[in-house]
């Protein structure tokens, strides 16, 4: 087949060279532009996991809150989570860690 006869053929009332550039536009505009197709996927995905981040925060977040609420309300909370976590003790008491 001659090279002319192909350039004149016609798809969708386009030359198969302007087809060619058609393509060629969309693809750019897809896929290498400032709002491609794979970096708003990728903002998606960064979006996805912020917001499950941001629900883990807000989660512990009322965790502590209803913790410290415990500790400030009472003495004997707060004695009790002093000895626990940072070996605290009364004067007449000794401590043994066992790990």
């Amino acid at each position: 087949m001659d090279l002319g006869k192909i350039m004149k053929k016609r798809v969708l009332s386009l030359s198969v060279y302007q087809l060619a550039i058609l393509i060629a536009l969309i693809a750019m505009l897809f896929f290498f532009s400032d709002s491609s197709l794979l970096k708003r996927l990728k903002y998606e995905n960064e979006i996805r996991d912020l917001k499950t981040q941001i629900e883990y925060y807000r989660k512990q977040t009322e965790t502590d809150r209803a913790k410290l609420n415990e500790l400030q309300s009472s003495l004997e909370n707060l004695e009790k989570y002093a000895r626990e976590n940072y070996f605290m003790k009364k004067e007449n008491e000794e401590i043994f860690v066992i790990e």
